[in-house]
């Protein structure tokens, strides 16, 4: 029965992908000389039926494999060379069937410029917004908090009404085992472990489930049953164990890319407000 933080919004997240890989063989190492053929705005990467391939597109696709660790050599370029030209070729040859006048494929042309537009905005404004090192140590440090200092292991059974749940604390008080009563439980995650839980922090738990958990002696189960959203709940606290945080430096990154998630967020909440939507 544990609970997860909402989901961050991903309405952002998905244009700030890149693109995978060319498939190809993995490229040798950048040769020490340089490059005899690099594109230029002059010269286009070639030309198609009469239609110039700019080299603008192959000096975009070259960053985008770079950013990926791929190598800006000679092998690369040929390589993205021949990409685009496939790509032009199989263009040409779909506007000539009618698919570029066709309105479900207008629709997803206009929102592949959006996603690029999107993309290209929200990475200037993270660029322009740097997460500071103390915002980071601030939500580490309320992690942290909110996590605890102990592990609980708990097993429990949860039924949908309470006068099921007084019945099975009766069965317990008469010796029998929360591992043979969870056969009955109504939470799939757990009926078929004893009602396992494992470890956890209480916080991991819905409140009125971690309140009633961290007043338990270990070895002990609830005198009363504990109600939830989910039903009723009689539990049963195994054992407990210090908790382990992970250092600032393991989970920096993760935290950084959280608060700047949050950062965008609030920005086009921001920008929706302000927009004149009719």
């Amino acid at each position: 029965m544990k609970h997860t933080l909402p989901a961050l919004t991903a309405l952002l997240l998905a244009g700030l992908a890149v693109q995978t890989p060319l498939h190809a063989a993995d490229p040798k190492p950048a040769d020490p000389k340089p490059a005899a053929a690099k594109p230029t705005a002059a010269k286009p990467v070639a030309t198609v039926n009469g239609t110039p391939i700019p080299a603008a597109r192959a000096t975009a696709l070259l960053n985008e494999q770079k950013a990926q660790g791929g190598q800006d050599n000679e092998e690369m370029r040929k390589m993205i060379a021949e990409e685009l030209i496939r790509r032009e070729i199989l263009t040409q040859e779909s506007i000539k069937k009618g698919n570029a006048k066709k309105p479900e494929v207008i629709s997803q042309i206009e929102l592949a410029r959006q996603a690029l537009l999107i993309r290209a905005y929200v990475q200037d404004y993270i660029k322009s917004h740097p997460v500071a090192d103390a915002a980071v140590q601030t939500e580490y440090d309320g992690i942290v908090k909110s996590l605890g200092d102990k592990e609980y292991k708990t097993r429990h059974v949860l039924v949908e009404k309470e006068d099921e749940a007084k019945a099975l604390i009766a069965r317990l008080q008469k010796g029998e085992k929360i591992e043979d009563l969870a056969k009955d439980s109504k939470d799939p995650g757990s009926k078929d472990r004893g009602g396992d839980l494992g470890w956890a922090s209480p916080s991991s738990y819905v409140k009125p489930f971690s309140e009633a958990l961290v007043k338990l002696e270990k070895g002990k189960f609830s005198a009363t049953p504990v109600k939830t959203d989910f039903g009723y709940h009689v539990i049963m606290l195994e054992d407990t164990r210090p908790m382990k945080h992970p250092s600032l430096d393991e989970v920096k990154p993760q935290i950084a890319q959280r608060l700047q998630q949050q950062m965008v967020e609030k920005h086009v909440l921001e920008l929706r407000a302000k927009a004149k939507v009719e």
